[in-house]
C-alpha cells in the first residue's frame, strides 16, 4: 500500500478532555477520504495536528514529513483549505499568484489565470475586496494549480450558496485528483460529497469509530422501509435505528439476510449520515 498519510497511536489533550485517542490510520494514494463526525468529535483537531499547527502525541508521516517537525516542507507538498481567510488582505489577486509563483516551484500561474477567468474575480482587485465566495474561489484555484499530492479540505464551503459548493467539489475532481493523490475532506454537509467519496472515517470523543470503504459499507448496511403492519418482523432483524416518516418504518439495519427482508418492504442505500447515526447508537 502506497500510504500518504500515516497516523500511529496519535494523542491530543486540552485539559481534561482527549480530543483525539489513540488515532491509527493510513490514507493511500488514489482515495477521496471523508472525515464524519458530530461537533467536539476531534475532526478540527486532527486536521490541525496533520497541517502541524498543534503539538501532539504519537506520529504522524505524511509523504514522509513530520508535520510538528517540519510544517514548510509538508506545506509544500500539501494542499490546504480552511473555513478561515488566510490569504493577505493588503495583495491583490495578482500579487497573490505572483507570490505563489516565489515560493513554490511547482505552481502553474496560466492554469491559475485559466480557472479564474470562469469566475468574477479581477486581477486588479485586492483581497479584502473580494466576498467570501471569491476568496475561496482564489484559494481553491491556486491550490488546484500548485503540484501537490494531498488536499486537505476542512469545511470549505461553509456559508456558500449550493451552486458554488457543486462547483468546487466539481472543480476538485477535474482539475486535482487522480491515482497519485489523494483528497481528506471534513465537511458538515456531508451529503453533498457522499456521492465522490470512496472512503469514510467515523470519528467522534477523539476515536476513529469506522474507517471504510464506500463500497464495504454500502455492501454491510441497508435501509428498509416497510408498513407499521411489518414493523415488528422488521425488528427481528435488530435494526441500528427506526425512524417513521410519511405512516411508514425506516430501519437500518446491517448484514441482514437480503432474501429475507426484501418481502417485506423496499430495500435501499442508507447514507452516510445514517450510517453514523446507526454507529453512534451502539452499533460496531
Amino acid at each position: 500500500m502506497n500510504s500518504l498519510v500515516q497516523l500511529n497511536n496519535v494523542n491530543k489533550q486540552y485539559g481534561s478532555t482527549r480530543a483525539l485517542d489513540g488515532v491509527t490510520l493510513e490514507i493511500p494514494a488514489g482515495r477521496i477520504v471523508g472525515l464524519v463526525g458530530p461537533n467536539g468529535a476531534g475532526k478540527t483537531t486532527m486536521l490541525r495536528a496533520l497541517t502541524g499547527l498543534i503539538d501532539y502525541e504519537g506520529d504522524i508521516s505524511i509523504l514522509g514529513v513530520e508535520p510538528k517537525n517540519d510544517r514548510p516542507q509538508l506545506m509544500n507538498k500539501t494542499g490546504v483549505i480552511h473555513d478561515i481567510p488566510v490569504l493577505p488582505p493588503w495583495m491583490t489577486v495578482a500579487q497573490v499568484l505572483q507570490f505563489q509563483g516565489e515560493i513554490h516551484t511547482g505552481f502553474h500561474r496560466d492554469q491559475c489565470k485559466a480557472m479564474l477567468k470562469t469566475t468574477e474575480i479581477t486581477f486588479d482587485k485586492k483581497i479584502k475586496h473580494l466576498s467570501k465566495g471569491m476568496k475561496t474561489q482564489l484559494h481553491l484555484a491556486v491550490v488546484l494549480s500548485t503540484d501537490t499530492q494531498l488536499l486537505i479540505l476542512d469545511e470549505p464551503t461553509h456559508g456558500l450558496d449550493i451552486l458554488f459548493r457543486k462547483r468546487l467539489y466539481t472543480a476538485v475532481l477535474e482539475d486535482y485528483f487522480d491515482e497519485t493523490k489523494s483528497v481528506l475532506i471534513s465537511t458538515h454537509q456531508v451529503e453533498e460529497v457522499e456521492h465522490i467519496l470512496t472512503d469514510v472515517i467515523f470519528i467522534n470523543h477523539g476515536k476513529v469509530v469506522k474507517y471504510e470503504s464506500m463500497e464495504t459499507l454500502n455492501e454491510k448496511y441497508v435501509l428498509l422501509t416497510v408498513n407499521k403492519e411489518e414493523a415488528e418482523k422488521a425488528q427481528e432483524f435488530n435494526p441500528l435505528t427506526e425512524n417513521s416518516m410519511l405512516g411508514k418504518k425506516i430501519f437500518l439495519l446491517k448484514n441482514p439476510d437480503r432474501g429475507k427482508i426484501e418481502k417485506l418492504g423496499e430495500i435501499s442505500t442508507p447514507s452516510v449520515s445514517d450510517i453514523f447515526m446507526g454507529l453512534m447508537g451502539g452499533a460496531s
